[in-house]
């Protein structure tokens, strides 16, 4: 049994989530006069809701799987699982401490059990699942059968899988990435309508384009159905942000007519692209997600979503939301980056004849 690249870079970028998350908003830095570990030892604390300790377990539940899934099958088992619980109360309780440095933050000792508590279940989880999901089973076969092989590859799926993460953000438009103002809040600019329309579809066909292609890169055959599976997920991880972040009566406003167009205009053109020469669909995979990061941040505000987004109230949502909002802003970059490493290789990748 080999170790999976995969549950690797997955654990990596998981950490690096959560610890944005647990730090953000990364502002207002300053020492509190105290040491940042005396919450240790502190009584726990007065006010606590049942939402925030569901949180801090189920942040960590996959964390623990997927540490134990990365140390598979080096290491498997209890010391796997010790391996989990420890790094994450060492990862937990550093985070806590820096957050004494945050006034946004509340440093506790109840955070850090409720990470440990999470962590060991999503380990416990994988110690028994690991076996199947990395040597044999269902997953592990999709993957070799629908996919090319190696760690490259995989790179690109954690990466379509980051792409399915940046639609939880109700403010980007559909399919959007690499949305810079943000994260530097320039004036907002004022356009008609149908300027706004005119971009929106532009930026949602170019984009699902680009994904298109990127996805037909890293499989074996033409992906119709892998595609169609992807923008079906998108659409449903973009309805389901309105529905639970947003709260909006209507749970499909962020299906506005630029969208639509663009929708239907980028589906056919990617499945029409498909069969390109592997070095064709990465120049326009990659010359599509730049040209759709220049225009999404063009564009001005959306006018469709600006009562509902108006309402928001973020709430417990505030990390979560500036989460998503920094990958959608880095994706752009990080895809073209990939898209370049692939260029850059002299063949492609020949499918293995095992399987």
């Amino acid at each position: 049994m080999r170790a999976s690249p995969l549950a690797r870079i997955l654990f990596g970028i998981y950490v690096a989530l959560a610890v944005y998350a647990s730090l953000y908003p990364l502002e207002g830095w300053r020492s509190q006069g105290f040491s940042p570990f005396e919450y240790l030892a502190a009584p726990w604390p007065r006010y606590v809701t049942g939402f925030d300790l569901a949180v801090n377990v189920l942040g960590y539940v996959p964390y623990g799987f997927l540490c134990v899934a990365a140390l598979f099958p080096r290491v498997a088992g209890v010391p796997a699982v010790a391996a989990a619980l420890i790094s994450a109360a060492a990862l937990s309780a550093v985070l806590e401490a820096v957050q004494s440095y945050l006034p946004a933050r509340v440093a506790t000792n109840l955070d850090v059990l409720c990470n440990i508590a999470g962590a060991g279940l999503g380990a416990l989880l994988a110690a028994v699942s690991a076996p199947h999901l990395v040597a044999e089973g269902p997953l592990k076969r999709l993957r070799a059968d629908a996919f090319m092989p190696g760690a490259a590859v995989d790179v690109g799926l954690a990466l379509l899988g980051l792409w399915l993460f940046t639609q939880l953000n109700p403010a980007t438009l559909l399919f959007a990435a690499g949305d810079l103002r943000d994260l530097f809040s320039p004036p907002e600019a004022v356009h008609r309508a149908r300027t706004f329309v005119t971009i929106e579809a532009l930026t949602a066909a170019a984009n699902l384009v680009g994904v298109g292609l990127l996805l037909s890169v890293v499989a074996r055959r033409p992906a119709y159905v892998l595609f169609i599976a992807l923008v079906a997920a998108a659409l449903a991880v973009k309805t389901a942000a309105f529905a639970i972040l947003v709260r909006a009566e209507n749970v499909l406003a962020w299906l506005t007519p630029g969208a639509q167009i663009g929708l239907a205009v980028g589906a056919l053109a990617a499945l029409a692209l498909m069969r390109l020469p592997r070095t064709v669909r990465l120049a326009l995979a990659g010359v599509l997600i730049m040209a759709a990061t220049v225009l999404v941040n063009l564009a001005p505000a959306n006018p469709y979503l600006a009562a509902s987004l108006r309402l928001w109230q973020q709430g417990h949502f505030l990390n979560f939301n500036g989460l998503t909002r920094v990958v959608s802003a880095l994706w752009a970059f990080a895809a073209l980056a990939y898209v370049i490493f692939l260029a850059a290789r002299r063949r492609e990748p020949r499918p293995s004849m095992h399987g």
